[in-house]
């Protein structure tokens, strides 16, 4: 009987190839997580610390001293990361060397609540609590208003965000306890009456209008109140 050596050189390969590819799963399943490497995408400023994720990656993980690739329940230690109400999302993962890597994004504040409770509002709408590590400059809210009802003020914070005009000269967003809204500008001491959120991009335009006209003429600081709540004009109250 002839014996096929192509055929068994093919077989002894493709078993060493097997065991090699488990040999090495096993090995890195087995290795030992070192100490996490934190990487924040998205705005630089820090208002959660490397330190302080790294300790919630080391007490949601049991400590990572001894603790196998193969036991982390990454989901777990993304969820843990999540449940901090400055950060709004994160990925986890282990490298193949052992490191154990968190991708970070904080959440954005766009206003900061200055009444009888102190928090941030963030580019989604929702509560963000202050940081010890970094202030924001954002405009500030006060007046009447509640933590789970932030719409109106949400609306003419995410305006003031993404208005060039409104995000240089807007420093404060007032609610009365009527919901009329009002606004405060950089020097300047006249009190913008916005009331509600309807036609809030017209009273934006008319505010500018007014404002660029007063400029040129000199006549900012004959003002104590502008009302944009009516159609197609401002109404001015001077001094």
């Amino acid at each position: 009987m002839r014996v096929n050596w192509n055929y068994i050189k093919m077989l002894v390969l493709l078993g060493l190839i097997v065991f090699l590819y488990a040999f090495a799963s096993h090995k890195n399943d087995i290795r030992i997580v070192s100490k996490p490497s934190i990487e924040f995408v998205g705005e630089n400023n820090l208002y959660v610390t490397q330190e302080n994720v790294s300790k919630l990656l080391i007490q949601n993980s049991g400590g990572l001293k001894n603790v196998p690739k193969e036991t982390l329940a990454l989901n777990e230690l993304e969820r843990a990361l999540k449940s901090n109400p400055m950060i709004k999302s994160a990925e986890v993962y282990v490298a193949v060397n052992g490191t154990l890597n968190a991708k970070v994004e904080q959440k954005t504040p766009i206003a900061r609540v200055s009444t009888n409770a102190s928090y941030y509002i963030d580019d989604e709408g929702l509560f963000m609590p202050l940081s010890r590590n970094y202030s924001a400059r954002v405009p500030l809210v006060t007046g009447y208003v509640e933590k789970n009802n932030l719409k109106n003020i949400f609306k003419v914070a995410q305006k003031i965000k993404n208005d060039d005009f409104l995000k240089k000269n807007v420093i404060e967003i007032h609610q009365s306890i009527n919901k009329v809204i009002f606004l405060r500008l950089r020097q300047c001491e006249f009190l913008v009456q916005l009331g509600d959120v309807k036609l809030l991009d017209k009273k934006v335009n008319n505010l500018k209008a007014f404002y660029q006209k007063s400029s040129k003429e000199g006549t900012l600081k004959d003002y104590k109140k502008v009302n944009l709540q009516f159609d197609n004009q401002v109404v001015c109250s001077k001094k």
